[in-house]
């Protein structure tokens, strides 16, 4: 008897706990991190209490909510991790993103944070984003549409400065995508590129052996030879076509 009066109690909180997410999704979208959690519970059709019983701050609840919104973001890329054309499905990733989140005040307003330091959202949601984005990244320069000098460093700071741009031109009301259009254009594969001038290597730094940048320190286990996992992914590529020739030499 109590595991029947337990079942239905679980499945109004979890239906309470999704109305609440649903509705601090669309008004932290509009309004950002400033709109009343009274609000939220308004349009959840639920009592404060209610709000505080499955988030106990205003701000767990806002980071749910980004969190969710990077979560679809990163499933996006990693749906488009074996499409036939990687260039053309980069660089429409990249624009859709910032399409995507400059509507969205909630994240406009944590990545800009993020990127102060006055904010860490979700380290694993931002984590597994990273991941997904930088395989998109390492398939389009293998394919010879993006600059080899870009790391997935760079992408990511540059869709959040892009991203505010996109902003600031749509609060004038100047038409959004210019500037998404700028930074993918900076980012293509041409004769005449400027090159990037690499980050001077402080004291005692190890330096990456495939394209020479810095490593960030190894917290553990031995210390790490690749600045990322692009780099990591092109030498072991140029180990396996290496030993491909040398094979073909032997049998030869």
């Amino acid at each position: 008897m109590a595991s029947e009066e337990l079942a239905p109690a679980r499945a109004d909180a979890r239906r309470n706990r999704a109305l609440v997410l649903q509705a601090a999704r669309s008004a932290f979208e509009e309004q950002g991190l400033g709109v009343p959690l009274g609000e939220i519970a308004r349009r959840a059709g639920v009592g404060a209490g209610t709000v505080y019983r499955h988030f106990p701050s205003k701000d767990a609840l806002f980071r749910a909510t980004v969190a969710d919104r990077v979560r679809l973001f990163t499933d996006t890329a990693r749906d488009l991790a074996d499409a036939e054309d990687p260039v053309s499905v980069f660089f429409r990733f990249l624009a859709s993103v910032i399409r995507l989140a400059s509507r969205n005040k909630a994240l406009c307003d944590a990545l800009e944070a993020a990127g102060e330091g006055a904010y860490e959202p979700s380290p694993q949601a931002v984590r597994d984003f990273g991941e997904a984005l930088e395989v998109l990244l390492v398939r389009a320069q293998e394919a010879g549409g993006v600059r080899k000098d870009v790391d997935l460093d760079d992408v990511r700071e540059l869709l959040v400065g892009c991203l505010s741009m996109e902003r600031r031109r749509a609060s004038s009301g100047a038409p959004q995508g210019r500037m998404a259009a700028l930074m993918c254009d900076g980012l293509r594969e041409r004769k005449g590129v400027t090159k990037l001038p690499r980050q001077a290597p402080g004291r005692n730094e190890t330096l990456c052996v495939e394209c020479g940048g810095p490593v960030p320190p190894a917290r553990t286990g031995r210390p790490a030879r690749y600045c990322g996992g692009a780099c990591r992914q092109k030498a072991h590529r140029a180990r396996a076509r290496t030993r491909m020739r040398n094979g073909s030499d032997r049998s030869g």
